[in-house]
């Protein structure tokens, strides 16, 4: 468990060499773009959905929850999340092109699963003894990270439908500022190449 805290504790710090390797070797453009930026749209607007269920608790270093969310896409998946932040990896990938980029996206893809399933595993013991019985129903019914046709008809409703815009985007102004800086590093390495 202990390596699992660790990644929980610095998962916004766990891309950075995946990012540094992608500048390296990325040489950015057509016909790889378009579906990069459709997979990094998709990915935020996941993310996005996700946090205007749950809040700004999904910015904590602490494993747990001040009460299960299991409206919005928490009905559909358990970890919507972590499912964007695959998708905003691959279409980053993707956007870089490059030599490597099959291989950079199969690492990528390996990489964050494995270190999402140990957060998980972590994060599904904790919210076990916070919720009981609760939890385990939502488990049961609702996948990982395989999201269902339907939502889980057994929602609870939170406080409120959901987060203001501007709520939410307090919480997700790092993910944004995150993406808008890859972006223009690699706008720029796009500009050296062709310059």
């Amino acid at each position: 468990m202990k390596i699992a805290q660790s990644f929980f504790k610095y998962r916004s710090y766990t891309p950075i060499p995946l990012v540094l390797l992608l500048l390296y070797q990325a040489h950015p453009g057509l016909p790889w773009i378009v579906p990069g930026f459709g997979l990094l749209f998709l990915g935020e607007a996941i993310r996005f959905w996700a946090v205007r269920h749950a809040g700004g608790a999904t910015r904590t270093r602490e494993v747990g929850a001040p009460s299960l969310v299991t409206s919005g896409p928490y009905g559909y998946v358990r970890n919507p999340l972590y499912l964007g932040n695959m998708f905003i990896y691959a279409g980053i990938v993707f956007i870089a092109s490059g030599p490597w980029m099959w291989e950079l996206f199969l690492i990528a893809i390996i990489f964050f699963t494995i270190q999402y399933l140990l957060i998980i595993s972590l994060e599904e013991t904790t919210l076990e003894e916070m919720f009981g019985e609760h939890y385990e129903s939502y488990r049961k019914h609702v996948g990982r990270f395989i999201p269902g046709l339907r939502p889980w008809g057994n929602t609870v409703r939170p406080s409120r439908e959901h987060f203001s815009i501007r709520e939410t985007l307090k919480p997700e102004k790092s993910t944004l500022m995150n993406m808008a800086m890859v972006l223009i590093l690699l706008g720029g390495k796009w500009l050296y190449l062709h310059l």
